[in-house]
């Protein structure tokens, strides 16, 4: 009798679940639907025309003999692009991991603090660095400064959040021996959540810096710096051959600064 009773149980359960599952799914078809209606976008047209997309990229977007000519200029603004990328998560990594400190649980600074800096770190957070880019150009114009802090402020939010977390789940056991001995809080932080906390640091650390190599391209449009006003440049004078290289450029950088970061994780993991 038990066992009908747990059978039936379950039945009700898996029919709950294939219910919700079904409401969920027709919910987005309908939002796809309405989504679709209101900006008049058609997805079998954009299905069919996709040959034609193909055949046009294969056409212009293939690096000819003048943009091969434009390389040295394009490895330079690409290397000012992951310096700068590189100098913003360094920067914002040191002032995250001290700003963390006093946000995480396990060092237990103040109440009122803590909640500040979670706010603080929250609004840096959400707000897109392109919108930081827009704002500061008001104060800073058009230059690699505008940048650098567009860069700074988002990268510096996301740090903070993610240092916390890991503060808090890797650095437990390790405060509370410390806290035993009667260690104070210098101690605590270079002996105890230093140590335990790099590994999960560092791989942040680089995620980062994949992650605003990609962003400084768009960022590089707007303030007309780096390797994003370069294919800016190009695009807009139609020489679509050389803005393709420059897309090149990024995708291999890309890849090999994700290739470095796997093998450095592998290292310290």
């Amino acid at each position: 009798m038990q066992i009908t009773k747990q059978t039936k149980a379950n039945l009700d359960i898996f029919q709950r679940r294939k219910i919700t599952y079904t409401l969920v799914f027709l919910v987005l078809i309908a939002v796809f639907a309405g989504a679709s209606l209101v900006s008049e976008f058609n997805l079998l047209d954009g299905v069919a025309s996709f040959p034609a997309a193909m055949q046009w990229i294969i056409s212009n977007l293939i690096p000819d003999a003048e943009a091969i000519e434009r390389i040295p200029k394009i490895l330079s603004e690409l290397m000012e692009t992951a310096l700068v990328s590189v100098a913003v998560t360094v920067v914002a990594a040191v002032l995250a991991f001290f700003f963390s400190l006093l946000g995480s649980n396990i060092t237990r600074v103040n109440r009122v603090v803590k909640r500040v800096v979670r706010i603080v770190a929250a609004f840096f957070r959400n707000v897109p660095d392109v919108v930081w880019a827009m704002l500061l150009m008001f104060s800073f114009g058009q230059n690699i400064l505008t940048g650098f802090f567009a860069l700074f402020f988002t990268t510096f939010g996301l740090l903070t959040r993610a240092f916390i977390e890991t503060i808090d789940e890797v650095s437990s056991g390790c405060v509370e021996a410390l806290d035993a001995t009667g260690a104070n809080f210098l101690q605590k932080v270079f002996q105890g959540i230093l140590p335990s906390s790099m590994p999960g640091v560092i791989t942040w650390v680089l995620y980062m810096i994949e992650t605003n190599i990609r962003s400084s391209t768009l960022i590089g449009i707007l303030t007309a710096t780096g390797i994003g006003y370069l294919f800016d440049l190009y695009y807009k004078r139609l020489d679509f051959a050389s803005a393709s290289l420059v897309v090149l450029s990024i995708v291999v950088l890309v890849l090999v600064i994700e290739t470095v970061s796997n093998k450095v994780r592998k290292v310290i993991l």
